[in-house]
């Protein structure tokens, strides 16, 4: 399915694909500027060194300069490249990856929320139970980084959703990145929204993999708005609602908010058969069927400020950064394994 062809479907006047269109080659660089920055960040809080080192030791290389080209090179040869590439990294759209640290391809990248529900419904997604979404800059390389760790301790495939990156991305990274949970997914949903009312065109950059979301709402001009407080709760929110094989939910920062806003709205009876881990941010256990497990590092002050005064389960002697590689960060794989929420019997 063509870009083009899902903007069609949103109900989107004429005149506003026309102004897509033609603002889309000003508007998408400065989109990719900031993913870059977002990934860039994600390289510092997530295990991105460990992560392409196991790539390298299964042969294959996370090429994060020049994307692959069809047809020939060196990414028509490696199947990683395909996935993992500089396109992927900045690409503002959105995506879902899958991943998995004990078989090749490793990691599968859908840009389209029907297909990757066709594949998680289908004979090919039959062991994909888990879930994972990144906080900071919730780029394709940190996603990928925490869902490997997520991945090797679970021994099963992970969905990490990198969530679309649009101008109502751009005022609250600006006005101070991923401080203040709650004032930042406000600012996120009150932007979208005005410019879904005022400037459908703008509304649409960097929300293909919304569009293509069964479930996604959208203003009268047909450009997309957020329900749930944010792009990454909407998307987690139609996955969980559609995926019924998916029962883990792994967050980590502001992705764990995310978690909290996506289950709220959910149907009881999905919730109860549900688990749920948080890293660097502790949220309100407001469903009492669902198993929770958080951790909030005793050397997070980030984490402490976003948790709003929620405790976590326990307070491991690390700081909010997940990458390996920096002495004190949080070993997500040894409390994913350990946690008891990951275990049927809780729920």
């Amino acid at each position: 399915m063509t870009a083009d062809s899902n903007i069609q479907t949103s109900g989107a006047h004429d005149g506003d694909l026309a102004l897509y269109e033609l603002q889309k080659p000003l508007v998408e660089p400065l989109l990719r500027m900031f993913r870059m920055t977002n990934t860039a960040l994600d390289m510092l809080f997530y295990d991105v060194g460990a992560f392409t080192a196991a790539m390298f030791r299964h042969g294959a290389v996370v090429d994060t300069r020049i994307p692959a080209e069809p047809g020939g090179g060196a990414g028509a040869r490696n199947p990683l490249l395909n996935r993992l590439d500089l396109g992927a990294l900045t690409n503002p759209e959105g995506a879902i990856l899958v991943v998995d640290a004990q078989r090749a391809p490793y990691v599968e990248r859908f840009d389209d929320m029907t297909e990757f529900l066709a594949y998680a419904n289908g004979p090919s997604g039959e062991g994909l139970r888990s879930v994972s979404i990144t906080g900071v800059g919730s780029s394709a390389l940190g996603s990928a980084a925490f869902a490997w760790n997520v991945s090797n301790a679970l021994r099963e495939p992970v969905a990490a959703i990198i969530p679309g990156y649009g101008l109502a991305d751009v005022v609250p990274q600006a006005l101070g990145g991923w401080f203040g949970l709650g004032l930042h997914d406000w600012l996120q949903s009150t932007t979208q929204s005005f410019l879904a009312a005022t400037a459908p065109s703008l509304a649409l950059m960097g929300r293909r993999l919304a569009r293509t979301s069964p479930h996604h709402a959208r203003a009268a001009s047909g450009a997309p708005v957020f329900e749930h407080g944010s792009a990454a709760s909407d998307d987690l929110h139609g996955v969980l609602l559609d995926a019924h094989r998916i029962t883990r939910v792994i967050g980590h920062s502001k992705g764990s908010l995310a978690i909290a806003n996506a289950l709220r709205s959910l149907p009881g009876e999905r919730t109860r058969t549900i688990s749920i881990v948080t890293l660097g941010c502790a949220i309100a256990e407001e469903l009492q069927l669902c198993g929770y497990a958080q951790f909030l590092g005793v050397l997070d002050g980030l984490g402490v400020l976003n948790s709003w005064g929620h405790q976590p389960e326990e307070r491991p002697l690390a700081h909010h950064s997940t990458n390996s590689f920096i002495p004190l960060s949080l070993p997500v794989a040894a409390l994913v394994e350990e946690s008891k929420a990951m275990h049927p019997e809780t729920v």
